[in-house]
């Protein structure tokens, strides 16, 4: 009976897309609220500082 026009087709996959992409940045702003408001920016300087120590550590263990 209904028959879909390309252009519909073609106007929702956009509207998917914008709304995908709106609530990443939602996400992505409660990540940055979060890091710089309570206590995660020191839970993520942490973080780099045991990742980058370990990297390094793994690095001069392994140099001969």
């Amino acid at each position: 009976m209904f028959h879909h026009s390309p252009e519909r087709s073609r106007g929702q996959a956009t509207t998917e897309y914008a709304l995908i992409l709106l609530v990443a940045a939602i996400i992505a702003l409660l990540v940055i609220a979060w890091a710089t408001a309570g206590g995660g920016a020191g839970k993520i300087g942490s973080l780099f500082d045991t990742v980058f120590n370990d990297i390094f550590d793994r690095a001069s263990n392994s140099t001969p």
